[in-house]
Parts: C-alpha cells; structure tokens; sequence
C-alpha cells in the first residue's frame, strides 16, 4: 500500500525524523485557514502541494509557493482538480518551505530481484533518481542491508561515506538514516524515501518529502494502518474481495479467473490470454480461493466477479488436491443456487486431480444452464474466450 505525502510526514514524525509543519487542505478556504495558522507560528514561506501517490507533481504543476494565506488559497485551487498522471488530485498538503543549503537523496527499498534490503543514497538530491541511476550511476550509492542491523549509526556512516559525504557533514545526518531505518523496521515497509533530505544553512536536517510504501502481507501486525486505505481511490471489488478474504486483483478484460492456488491462477491467466488473443479477449482479473472451494467460498468468489460489468464469462480452473473435486463440484452448485438470478455470465469449469469424475458427475447431474464443463485446461479457455468475444 503506497501512502499519500501527508501520511508519511506522519510516519516520519511518530519515528523522529525532522519533519517541517503541514496541514492537509481539501478546498481553498481550508488551504487559506491552514496558511494562516502556519504562518501564525512564524513560518514565512509555505508550499503547496498535490497529494496524489505518483511523481512528477512538480513538472504537471502541482507543487506551487505561498507567501500568504490568500496566495496558498489561490494556489490549490489551481492544483485541486488537476490530472497527474491519471490520478486526479482532491487534496492539497500546506507546508512550510525549508530554507536549503544542500538537497540529498536517501531511500531504503526492498531489493525484491537480489531478496535484500538496500539502501540508496546520493549527494545529488530533488532529481529524478531514476534519471541520475541512469546517467551517472556513480554518484548514487548502493549499501546492502543486514536485516537483523539494518542502519545503525556505524552502518548511517559508512552509507554516507560511500556515498561521498564528507566526515563534516555527518553527525548531522547519522541519526536521521537510523531513525528512516525505524520507520522502515518497524512499520513493515517496502519503500521509505526523501527526496530531496534538506540540509539547512543553520545545519538543521529535515525531510521535505517522503514517499512510504508498506507490505500489505504485514496489516495483520498493524491494525493502525486501516486508517492509511484510501477507499474512494479503492477499487470497490478489490475492497469487497478482501473483506472476504479473498485474493483478488482487477485487470482489463472479459473472462473473470478463478482458481486455487497462486501458481495455477497465474497459469491459467496466460492460457486464457493466449485463447483470446485472436478474439481480442484477455483476463478480466486474479481470484485465488485458496485451499477450500466450499460453497461459501466459491460463492464470495462469483458474486465477486460476476458483479464485475466488464466480465462476461467466467473461467473456474481448480486443481484437486487436499480439497477433493467433488467438493469443489458442491461449492459451484451451492453457490449458484445461493446466487440465483445475480448469476447470468456462463461459467466454464475444469476440474482435475483428487476425486475429478465425482466432480463431473455432480456437475452434469446439476445441468446447470450456466455451466460448461471442459476436461482439459486448454480447452476450457478457448471454451471461455468464445464465450466472452460473443
């Protein structure tokens, strides 16, 4: 899960890193309100600033200066509404500028294609990262982390010294790296960078932006993180799937998948894009049920996709294993008769492995008007691809 700006500035601070103040605004009253107040507590200079999860807001517009609350009212309403890189943005941040001597570039990622975690650091700061990678790689350095370390003061150090810092300007940066390391530790995230990490001519450190993403397989050690879903901006299925626990993702096409297990959803998605790929039909999505294909199961599973506009067939792909096929076989029958009339997509079902002529049997006994039974793989996707393409 990618956080807004505004939520990670809040990570940033319940962890110790120097944040400047901000105020999230969703209108151009509340940015001036917002303005007022800060500059009420001494700022002279404030930014205002998208809040959309992409980069690249300063280049489509969306990160303007202030010098006054009407200036600050004035400005979100130029950025409010904007497209930025089809995100449409419905809130604005109002902070308070830093005054900056030296722009840097910190980030600590997890390195998922060497399985490490890596820290990235470079003197070169405010930049498109990729771009600087690319250009002169040389001047972003590169520290694989020990998880069970991860940056402590000496590892802080030794980042900063291969990334050409010199010995002078360290003590001030060191305990900001341990305390991003914090963040990163202890929210379980995948991503915490600030770019640019601002140096100050009095020598203050503050993180003037900060991108956070988080493991979403860890929500079940943080229950806070509820409050970072952002549900308007939240596929209504995606959301609907995962209340029922369900492992979902939408996708753009015509023939809804579903199967059990992750190997075999995946699998079957490629068979499906190759069946369709002379009809213009691809998958309409990735729901794993998991190990159990009980009634209630598969019955989540096809209000799921079947509420889905865009579907119109269904491709049911399971392989017997500890749940046997007649089991499976059970839960399609239940499930349609729990469903009724919200079932109008023709379904086609391959079952193999444990138990499959039971299931088939029990299938063909239900003659359910929906319900195609296909014995190989292959041929119930090009089964479910005609399907769609009529």
């Amino acid at each position: 899960m990618d956080l807004y700006e505004y939520q990670a500035r809040a990570l940033f601070r319940e962890h110790g890193v120097p944040v400047l103040a901000d105020v999230l605004a969703q209108n151009p009253d509340q940015a001036r309100a917002a303005a007022a107040h800060l500059m009420a507590d001494g700022a002279d200079l404030l930014v205002v600033k998208a809040q959309v999860k992409t980069g690249g807001r300063g280049k489509a517009g969306g990160v303007k200066l202030a010098r006054t609350p009407d200036e600050a009212a004035a400005r979100a309403e130029d950025i409010l509404g904007l497209d930025i890189k089809g995100h449409r943005v419905d809130s604005v941040l109002i902070a308070v500028g830093a005054d900056i001597a030296h722009e840097y570039y910190f980030s600590i990622l997890l390195d998922r294609s060497h399985r490490r975690h890596l820290a990235m650091c470079s003197r070169e700061g405010g930049m498109d990262i990729e771009t600087l990678a690319q250009e002169r790689p040389e001047a972003l350095a590169r520290v694989p982390l020990d998880p069970t370390t991860g940056i402590d003061e000496d590892v802080a150090d030794r980042i900063l010294d291969e990334a050409g810092f010199p010995p002078s300007e360290r003590p001030a940066l060191v305990p900001v790296l341990v305390s991003l390391w914090e963040v990163y530790r202890d929210e379980d995230a995948t991503l915490v960078e600030v770019n640019p990490l601002v140096v100050s001519p009095d020598g203050s450190v503050w993180a003037v932006d900060g991108k956070v993403s988080l493991d979403d397989n860890a929500r079940f050690r943080h229950p806070d993180h509820e409050a970072y879903v952002d549900l308007a901006a939240e596929d209504s299925r995606e959301a609907r799937a995962r209340a029922a626990g369900l492992n979902y993702v939408r996708l753009d096409g015509q023939v809804g998948v579903i199967g059990n297990g992750a190997g075999l959803v995946m699998s079957t998605l490629d068979v499906v894009a190759m069946a369709g790929e002379d009809l213009g039909v691809t998958p309409a999505n990735f729901l794993d049920i998991g190990g159990g294909a009980s009634a209630d199961v598969m019955t989540r599973g096809l209000d799921v996709i079947l509420g889905d506009e865009q579907v119109r067939s269904v491709f049911v792909n399971v392989f017997g294993g500890i749940t046997a096929c007649d089991e499976v076989a059970r839960g399609i029958v239940a499930a349609l008769d729990n469903l009724g009339d919200a079932a109008s997509k023709p379904i086609v079902v391959r079952l193999d492995g444990n138990r499959v002529d039971e299931g088939r049997r029990i299938l063909a006994a239900a003659a359910h008007r929906l319900v195609h039974i296909e014995e190989t793989m292959d041929q119930a996707a090009r089964t479910a691809a005609e399907l769609a393409a009529h």
